[in-house]
């Protein structure tokens, strides 16, 4: 491999996280959606997680100002630990602490919803001057098994560029997401990036691989997004400034991958997920299972 080890690839990881959670209202009157529990666990520390396993060691949170309790999520709560030390409840005592000791954890403010483009560009002043990419990771997608960021990691290792996620989606089921256009390496599952077309009709689709939530950027990715125009409702898309620096001839590669997802954006996504990870918990997934076959079958 050339250039950047793979262990020098990124340090920190960006994860957007302003958004209002309209979708699941009125929990989230209160509560963000990002605290929202997958069984007993929130969706930011499992994406957290993920991250640190890539070898991250830094997470820059992007939140509005209202949304403080994400990040606080991640600080000690010396009184609870406390508390379950005392009764010798260690098992809920390692649970309590296992988010905090994953990776340290920065907030940035997003002051107003200006694109998925403009919350990123708000973690720049966080980074150090070695950080020379950057991971963003959308706690909205959960990418399964994790390890994808750790491939991407390699693919930048060897071309250099940023290297971005994408499924492999039947041609009929294509035009929800960004689609990009491709073409082969010497690896079929990375491709190297030409383009990216935006909710294709399927006759329309450049290919069949659709992006998903995870990016491995280079720093360059922030002088493009100073460069980019706002597009409709005035904001700044990410895509946009990759598709930038693609004209500009970086190398962009995307990373195909063999595995499932789940939306955790929306209440029908978020409740299978949930099922997904309870069914193979041994706690509670024998008698969910039980549970769900007997209802199923009573279901009209």
């Amino acid at each position: 491999m050339t250039g950047a080890t793979i262990e020098t690839t990124f340090r920190t990881a960006i994860v957007p996280a302003a958004g209002l959670g309209t979708r699941f209202l009125p929990a989230t009157k209160a509560v963000p959606k990002e605290l929202l529990p997958v069984v007993d666990t929130p969706g930011i520390e499992l994406v957290a997680s993920e991250a640190a396993e890539a070898g991250a060691r830094r997470m820059v949170i992007v939140t509005s100002p209202d949304k403080k309790s994400v990040v606080d999520y991640f600080s000690s709560k010396p009184e609870l630990e406390a508390t379950l030390e005392r009764k010798g409840k260690t098992a809920q005592l390692e649970k309590v602490r296992r988010a905090g000791e994953l990776l340290d954890v920065e907030v940035a403010i997003q002051e107003e919803a200006l694109g998925l483009g403009h919350a990123v560009a708000q973690a720049e002043p966080n980074l150090d001057d070695d950080d020379t990419a950057v991971a963003v990771l959308l706690p909205d997608d959960l990418v399964l098994p994790t390890g994808v960021l750790s491939k991407m990691a390699e693919v930048r290792a060897r071309y250099g560029g940023s290297v971005l996620c994408a499924f492999d989606i039947p041609k009929e089921q294509i035009s929800p997401y960004g689609v990009f256009d491709v073409s082969d390496t010497d690896d079929a599952d990375v491709k190297r990036v030409h383009g990216m077309v935006e909710k294709p009709a399927p006759e329309d689709a450049p290919s069949t691989y659709a992006a998903a939530g995870r990016y491995l950027l280079d720093r360059a990715i922030f002088d493009a997004l100073g460069r980019i125009e706002p597009g409709s409702g005035g904001e700044l898309q990410l895509t946009d400034a990759v598709a930038l620096l693609i004209s500009e001839g970086h190398p962009v590669h995307v990373v195909v991958h063999h595995g499932g997802r789940h939306d955790l954006g929306n209440p029908g996504g978020f409740l299978r997920a949930a099922v997904d990870f309870a069914l193979d918990n041994p706690d509670y997934g024998p008698s969910l299972r039980e549970w769900l076959i007997e209802r199923i079958g009573t279901a009209h």
